[in-house]
């Protein structure tokens, strides 16, 4: 039986749909050649730059975790004891139910392994800062998680953790985006945000499955031996080459605005158990036409075709007046 998956998207009245699985699976599935090919420019490569650094402070999203991030790198190095003017490297987490139920594990058993070895890894290189980046939905999420991570983390250590390894737990104000351009490189599992700080120039390494993976972007560890390997190799000492931040920006514009489908008809909605609602005041909001989004969603359930919306066609755009030098 043929399948249509969606499920509300992080910009404002957008939405992903998916043919045959849910998105989770069909954005790690979907081919390069879906978007090597797209038309890119400096228009599209400012939209999504400018998009991205809106997703600091959640301005144009309606699912965002910190109300009031803080973006000044002293008080973070004040509240975790982190010294960025030293060698650092980042790790983001997932919720950790979230990383084990929804995807396919690679180099390692689950996320927890993952953390605990490369923790392990780095109390051995007392040269290098492990600045890990506790997910804030742990504890703001629709579902909180009932096993949060730093108690699994203290647990296995059987204490305190090396003195090189700080933490920023999930309740902290501090700026993801702020300490991780701050590090030499970051450490994902299944992060989308690997997504996001590839489009910035900064190397990630990949040890689960995510969306960013096996797309000639980010350093993909397939065991446990490849993973470690390319540990050894930090820090890196460099950001990413220009040829591969911009295809990282490539990639980040088709995830951001030709996967998420904008519907005008959609709105904020209230209750915990729902995001969205829908408003259509007549028929004719819905004719053929009327809704370049609309037509792609109705396209794809009647006829099968790809669920993308052709945003690298748009005209300009009223771009931010913060340029992208100020912040990468």
């Amino acid at each position: 039986m043929r399948v249509v998956a969606w499920t509300p998207a992080y910009r404002k009245q957008t939405v992903v749909f998916s043919h045959h699985d849910t998105y989770h699976q069909t954005m790690m599935n979907e081919p390069v050649e879906a978007w090597e090919t797209m038309p890119w420019g400096d228009l599209q490569r400012e939209r999504i730059l400018t998009y991205l650094r809106s997703r600091w402070t959640g301005a144009q999203d309606w699912l965002h975790y910190t109300g009031k991030p803080a973006f000044d790198t002293a008080e973070i190095e004040r509240e975790t004891g982190v010294d960025f003017r030293k060698s650092c490297i980042g790790l983001l987490t997932n919720v950790m139910w979230d990383a084990q139920v929804i995807y396919p594990q690679n180099a390692f058993t689950n996320m927890l392994e993952w953390c605990v070895e490369t923790i392990a890894w780095f109390a051995r290189r007392p040269d290098l800062q492990l600045l890990i980046r506790v997910h804030p939905a742990e504890i703001k999420g629709y579902v909180p998680s009932r096993q949060p991570l730093v108690p699994e983390l203290l647990g296995a250590f059987g204490g305190p953790l090396p003195a090189n390894v700080f933490v920023i737990p999930p309740e902290s104000q501090a700026s993801t985006y702020a300490a991780m351009l701050r590090c030499d490189a970051a450490l994902i599992y299944a992060t989308k945000m690997g997504v996001e700080l590839s489009a910035l120039g900064l190397p990630i390494v990949v040890a689960g499955e995510a969306w960013i993976r096996n797309k000639g972007i980010t350093y993909d560890a397939s065991s446990r031996s490849e993973y470690f390997e390319l540990l050894d190799r930090l820090p890196f000492g460099v950001r990413m080459s220009d040829e591969r931040t911009d295809r990282a920006q490539r990639y980040a514009f088709h995830y951001f605005f030709r996967r998420m489908i904008p519907l005008e008809i959609l709105n904020p909605a209230t209750g915990a158990e729902t995001r969205v609602a829908v408003g259509v005041k007549s028929r004719s909001e819905l004719a053929v036409g009327r809704s370049t989004g609309l037509d792609v969603v109705c396209e794809g359930i009647l006829e099968g075709k790809p669920f993308v919306y052709p945003a690298e066609l748009e005209s300009a755009q009223p771009l931010d007046s913060d340029t992208t030098s100020r912040w990468l």
